[in-house]
């Protein structure tokens, strides 16, 4: 190889690669975005969901790469996980939301919303419950979906929690994603 570094003409012929993780790919373009919707109170026999909601006139597809469900305390707590749904109560958008890549100015804002509700009745109506999850007292479910789930503008991803199993005591709960936008072509 010392010999091929010294030959004159034949210093590029190899040429450096490497790979990188798609999600840091991602990033370093301003297209990944994380956040979350902390302490969700509910209990007493209502529940209370976090999701990204994409809007109808976003001009981008969700792609969702991870999300968490962590159990504040108490009892154990179903994690249901919708895909678009329309969760029920009063939502809250999450300040709690940002770019992945915090070197890019101005940071690029996310066109998929993170909103939360607490103290709800019921699931949400609409869509399809695909799967569920047990979280247990004083901890986290994670799940990397690595972008396979997509959802179109007007669609979302909820995770609806409720304590199923003693519902007269009151808890809490904290829901996180990590995102992709994929814009769409006209």
């Amino acid at each position: 190889m010392s010999n091929l570094k010294n030959t004159p003409g034949l210093t590029n012929l190899i040429p450096e690669i490497t790979t990188i993780p798609y999600p840091l790919y991602l990033s370093l373009q301003g297209k990944y975005f994380v956040g979350s919707a902390d302490n969700i109170a509910f209990g007493r026999g209502k529940s209370a969901w976090a999701g990204l909601i994409n809007p109808r006139n976003s001009g981008v597809n969700l792609h969702l790469y991870v999300w968490t469900a962590t159990n504040l305390g108490g009892p154990p707590l179903l994690a249901e996980i919708w895909f678009n749904a329309v969760p029920k109560g009063c939502p809250v958008e999450s300040p709690l939301v940002t770019p992945a890549n915090t070197t890019i100015s101005p940071p690029p804002k996310p066109r998929v919303r993170l909103f939360s509700a607490g103290n709800v009745n019921g699931s949400p109506t609409g869509g399809v419950n695909a799967y569920d999850r047990l979280v247990p007292a004083s901890s986290t479910v994670a799940d990397e979906e690595d972008g396979k789930f997509i959802f179109p503008p007007g669609g979302s991803f909820i995770i609806s929690l409720s304590a199923p199993s003693t519902p007269h005591t009151l808890t809490a709960g904290t829901v996180a994603f990590g995102w992709y936008e994929e814009k769409i072509d006209s």
